[in-house]
């Protein structure tokens, strides 16, 4: 082996600290705080305390972000192009990440005569999903960089996935109880259904709720800052393109990777299922709560039942994937969701509503196989890269990681947008305290039979996927050659 072979094994294939990986894990906490209260929230939000319709809300959501899947390209071309002396990745956790906090802010800002206002609820909300692309999409391509060492880029993925549902705690069993401690409508002592824990817990789906759900964000936001702030101070480039290919990047070059790299589109096509039942279950999941077994002050206990898999378990994701394999590891976790959302379903029964206990288990186990599935899909994306290296001669990783936040996106645009729609067609009523029947049917179609049927869809797809462990080994030996070859 050459000395330039050595040293470059030495410093790409570095074997990454503890510190080195909570750092980057920060960077997932801090996008979760937003992403996740958008996600799982901010339909409940615009249509109850905004008091914006059904129909317009859904509306708004699917402009956005079809805008969002042609946006995203751009924004990987640009940064695989661009450098400075601070990096090419990490410099957008700062230029991005504060104002990404602010304009998700606003979406939530109680200011005067905004109250149902359309255009203003539109522009925040679009504003703040074309900054997120550019936070996000250098965050994704910066998890390439840090190292190829095939080990330290699993305990990477467990130790950001453990991070990102740290915030999945604070937003969906957290926020939501904290905004009913601080709404002002019928706010008396309740059962949150915590082992026997009662607080004086308000109706956060009224308007008068609007200081209480902004009061609460702001601090989501701050510690979202800081979390950015620290993401960047403790992460490091080693694995990035050379001066030579990033001035040959291209806008076509997203084709050229669709086109020559089977394993990003099996993979794409994987992230944009995945995340469509993921947001279409989460987008209905407060109206599940509030109007089809009547506990919203439940949601915090359930929460917090839920968040244990996603934040304990994580770290024996490397363990399970050496003993199921690769794909088992996805078929396995995602049948478990589906176990999961079939005793949503005996929840959802008539006479079933009060069963704390069913409500525990059913999520516990949806949440476990859907935080281990769309958790540990992150570690291969670094190994796509490779590939799409090894192919074309580029490390296109800003490219790569935008064409995976355009399968991202459309998942989460047909996620967030079709529950809405689908509520307005079985007559959803946004004014209502309760709700027919076929509204009632309406939000569980959208919240367990839709979401179970696209994860099986999902175990298929990933049946095709291509890159093996032993594949991961011969096509770094490859890249490690033609880069000492380059290097001289």
């Amino acid at each position: 082996m050459s000395e330039t072979t050595t040293q470059i094994r030495e410093d790409e294939y570095k074997k990454l600290t503890l510190g080195e990986r909570v750092g980057y894990g920060l960077g997932d906490f801090a996008q979760n705080l937003t992403f996740g209260t958008v996600g799982g929230f901010l339909a409940l939000y615009m249509t109850t305390v905004n008091a914006i319709g059904t129909a317009t809300a859904a509306l708004i959501f699917l402009i956005v972000r079809i805008i969002n899947v042609v946006w995203d390209p751009f924004v990987g071309t640009f940064v695989d192009k661009h450098t400075s002396r601070a990096g090419k990745y990490r410099p957008w956790l700062l230029r991005a990440g504060i104002p990404l906090m602010i304009f998700a802010l606003l979406m939530f800002a109680p200011l005067p005569g905004i109250k149902g206002n359309v255009p203003f609820a539109f522009i925040t909300y679009f504003l703040m999903d074309l900054v997120y692309s550019v936070v996000n999409i250098p965050y994704g391509s910066l998890n390439a960089s840090l190292t190829r060492d095939p080990e330290s880029v699993d305990k990477l993925t467990s130790t950001r996935m453990m991070l990102a549902n740290g915030a999945n705690l604070l937003v969906y069993t957290l926020f939501p109880m904290f905004v009913q401690m601080a709404a002002p409508k019928d706010n008396k002592l309740q059962d949150t259904g915590l082992f026997g824990l009662k607080l004086h817990m308000g109706t956060y789906t009224d308007p008068s709720a609007q200081h209480a759900w902004f009061s609460v964000y702001l601090v989501y936001a701050i510690l979202g800052a800081i979390a950015l702030i620290l993401c960047y101070k403790f992460t490091k480039e080693r694995v990035v393109a050379t001066a030579e290919q990033s001035a040959q990047v291209k806008t076509t070059d997203l084709f050229v990777e669709l086109k020559n790299n089977r394993p990003l589109v099996i993979l794409g096509l994987f992230f944009m299922l995945a995340f469509t039942f993921m947001f279409f279950m989460n987008t209905v999941n407060g109206f599940f709560n509030q109007f089809v077994v009547q506990h919203s002050p439940w949601m915090g206990a359930v929460g917090l039942v839920s968040s244990i898999p996603g934040i304990v378990f994580p770290v024996f994701w490397p363990k399970l994937k050496k003993i199921f394999g690769k794909k088992g590891f996805f078929h396995f976790f995602l049948g478990m969701f589906i176990v999961g959302e079939l005793l949503t379903w005996v929840w959802s029964m008539n006479g079933m509503h009060d069963a704390l206990w069913l409500a525990y288990v059913s999520t516990f186990l949806k949440q476990w196989g859907l935080t281990s599935a769309t958790g540990f899909m992150w570690a291969l994306v670094p190994e796509v890269v490779s590939y799409g290296e090894l192919k074309s001669g580029k490390r296109n990783a800003a490219i790569i990681n935008a064409i995976m936040g355009l399968f991202f996106k459309i998942g989460f645009t047909l996620g967030g947008a079709l529950p809405l729609a689908l509520l307005s067609v079985f007559h959803f009523n946004e004014a209502a305290a309760t709700q027919t029947a076929n509204a009632i049917a309406g939000i569980n179609v959208t919240a367990i039979w839709i979401p179970a049927a696209l994860a099986i869809v999902s175990m298929i797809i990933m049946q095709f996927y291509p890159i093996s462990d032993k594949d991961i080994v011969d096509i770094n030996t490859q890249l490690d050659a033609k880069r000492a070859e380059l290097k001289g």
